[in-house]
């Protein structure tokens, strides 16, 4: 009779346990020296969690592994998280067989992967930064809201072949709103009474304003548009006490962000969600290399029979790598930095899309040493790549001139500025 083979790991941990954690239930397998291995379930209740931890305590767990998607890893955690240490794990690094999987199973996977010290847990901010993040997340998501909420509005202004859009730099901008709330007000206007409100920065003739204004508007979009409106002051308000409650748990950190905002392209929405996103403390992560891997600004490896494939970013904080992105793209436009000619150099052989990709890079790089050593940004200029391949670039543009003009003579001893 064949005997099976069975794949013996080295035991790091003494005792440890496996959880699966869901909505409803977490599955649980505890497993180590002295301790006979066991597997329970309970239920997600606060009650059910605190017999869980002293369940735990009883066989002496130290560590706990737990595999979760969503957010239903965060009470668990909030309960256990002050009495063990705990890795919480990516589903996809830790996939069972497939045809075997059942919870039980999965949590006793992970209970014998953490004994042989074998699964590396997700970073888990510290509970100030946590709040944070809900904060900084909520409040980019009522953006989003609002924006959804004007194009919709503009969509209707269409549909009454109302084409503010056309004549005005902003629809919602000081004339844009007399305008809507004039012809809100009044439904017999005339496109002569909305000229009046016609000032600053307009983009087109009174003429075309004229035209532009005039339009067939009915009951029902005259009710969607009080609706849009009414909508989004009650989002901008909300978005109003977000920000107060974001800047009264920024305070702490005030130097902190100071030190971001010394970055090109990085204003203090983006300072807050860098801090929200990574902490203050750097030694969560191993180097600058390991954070840039975590938050998906790096490129990733894939290679096959000595073939380089895919190098596409990993997947990451999607939420960093947003606004790691718009910092990039406003880096991009500054005027004489390190990154505008760094965007320059690389645009045209790497396309916007991954230029911008890597100057966030480059903006996250920085981040993680100013916030380990709380220091400023240091400028570089926008010379320092050219200086760099000075010599390079004098070899190269020579090249060029002799092949257009081949009889052209240099001056011996010729300075290049």
């Amino acid at each position: 009779m064949k005997q099976k083979n069975v794949i013996e790991f080295e035991q790091v941990v003494e005792r440890g346990c496996g959880m699966d954690v869901h909505k409803e239930t977490v599955v649980v397998t505890i497993r180590g020296k002295g301790i006979k291995t066991v597997t329970k379930s309970y239920s997600t209740f606060t009650s059910s969690l605190i017999k869980l931890k002293e369940w735990l305590l009883k066989h002496g767990i130290t560590h706990v592994a737990m595999e979760s998607t969503g957010v239903y890893w965060k009470p668990v955690f909030n309960v256990l998280g002050d009495d063990f240490t705990i890795l919480l794990v990516n589903a996809r690094h830790v996939k069972n067989i497939p045809g075997h999987k059942t919870d039980k199973r999965d949590s006793r996977w992970l209970a014998k992967l953490l004994l042989s010290g074998l699964l590396k847990g997700s970073f888990i901010p510290k509970q100030a930064f946590r709040e944070l993040r809900d904060l900084v997340r909520y409040k980019t998501k009522l953006t989003g809201m609002v924006s959804a909420d004007k194009n919709r509005f503009l969509r209707i202004l269409e549909d009454a072949n109302i084409k503010l859009s056309m004549v005005l730099n902003d629809v919602f901008g000081a004339s844009g709103t007399k305008m809507i709330n004039h012809i809100l007000e009044n439904a017999d206007y005339s496109p002569e009474q909305l000229l009046y409100y016609a000032h600053g920065k307009i983009k087109a003739s009174r003429e075309d304003i004229k035209e532009a204004l005039t339009g067939y508007i009915t009951d029902h979009h005259r009710f969607m548009m009080r609706t849009l409106l009414d909508n989004m002051a009650k989002t901008k308000s909300t978005i109003a006490e977000v920000e107060k409650r974001i800047n009264a748990v920024m305070e702490p950190y005030k130097e902190v962000k100071e030190l971001l905002e010394t970055i090109p392209g990085v204003g203090t929405d983006v300072a807050i969600v860098i801090i929200a996103e990574i902490s203050t403390d750097m030694d969560n992560f191993a180097d600058h290399k390991h954070l840039a891997s975590w938050a998906g600004m790096s490129p990733g490896s894939n290679e096959s029979a000595g073939k380089n494939k895919s190098g596409r970013i990993t997947y990451g904080n999607k939420h960093l790598r947003t606004y790691l992105t718009e910092a990039g793209w406003a880096a991009s436009r500054t005027k004489g930095t390190y990154f505008s000619s760094k965007y320059k150099s690389m645009v045209g052989r790497r396309g916007k899309k991954k230029t911008v990709i890597a100057l966030g890079h480059k903006i996250l790089i920085a981040s993680y040493f100013i916030i380990k050593d709380k220091v400023e940004f240091k400028e570089l200029g926008e010379d320092h790549l050219n200086n760099f391949r000075r010599d390079k670039l004098i070899a190269y543009y020579r090249k060029q001139i002799e092949r257009l003009d081949p009889d052209f003579e240099f001056e011996k001893n010729e300075k290049v500025a």
